[in-house]
């Protein structure tokens, strides 16, 4: 199901150098606080419905969004290519450093908002790019795919699982141990692994609102 005509309204394509990768830029009615960046997972790209939702709420809360293909067209049936983390991580990073040189965007502090495999892609990234990152959110993530770039990683990180996706549970469990840094385990009650049920994704959009404010603000100088 494509995301709703409202949904889009505040947003305008970008193209992200060097590999000429697609996005959506959406900026909040106020002055932005920080930018969030998407790192969506496989099968899935920046018209995804539910973070498209997501991204929706971060606006209205004064956040500017960025919501990116990490893969090129001729790319996506590439399986190697799909669940490459370094690659996507490495595309992530990128894509940061075209925001620190977008007028719009420049003097924002950035976080990252991943789901499913694109989870382990944000912390890998928020481990390595040049770029100070300020707080990451995984929704149904992988972060256990992020493999040693957990106990680098600085920026404050939530991951939020749903209380039905028993499997990835214990996965966030285990990265949970393994992450050095400021940490949050959110179960939403009810939800499996894609948020379908009702009210569940609402609760993602709460707590992901909720970390970005604390953590973007207080890099912003807020």
């Amino acid at each position: 199901m494509p995301p709703s005509t409202s949904a889009l309204q505040d947003t305008h394509e970008v193209t992200i150098p060097p590999r000429g990768l697609r996005g959506m830029l959406g900026m909040p009615a106020t002055a932005a606080q920080g930018l969030v960046v998407f790192a969506h997972g496989s099968g899935s790209g920046r018209l995804s419905p539910r973070n498209q939702r997501v991204a929706t709420a971060l606006r209205k809360a004064g956040f500017a969004t960025l919501l990116l293909d990490l893969l090129a067209d001729d790319e996506d049936g590439d399986r190697d290519k799909v669940f490459d983390i370094e690659l996507l991580a490495e595309r992530l990073g990128q894509a940061t450093d075209w925001a620190h040189l977008h007028t719009d965007t420049a003097l924002l502090p950035v976080g990252y908002f991943g789901a499913s495999t694109g989870a382990g892609a944000a912390l890998m990234a928020a481990a390595s790019t040049k770029h100070r990152i300020a707080a990451v959110v995984s929704r149904g993530g992988r972060p256990d795919l992020a493999g040693d770039a957990l106990e680098a990683v600085r920026a404050p990180t939530r991951l939020i699982v749903g209380s039905l996706d028993s499997v990835v549970i214990g996965l966030n469990e285990e990265a949970m141990e393994r992450l050095r840094c400021e940490k949050s385990l959110a179960v939403v009650p009810g939800a499996s692994h894609l948020f379908e049920e009702p009210g569940t994704l609402e609760q993602v959009m709460l707590l992901a609102t909720d970390w970005f404010s604390r953590h973007l603000r207080a890099a912003d100088g807020r």
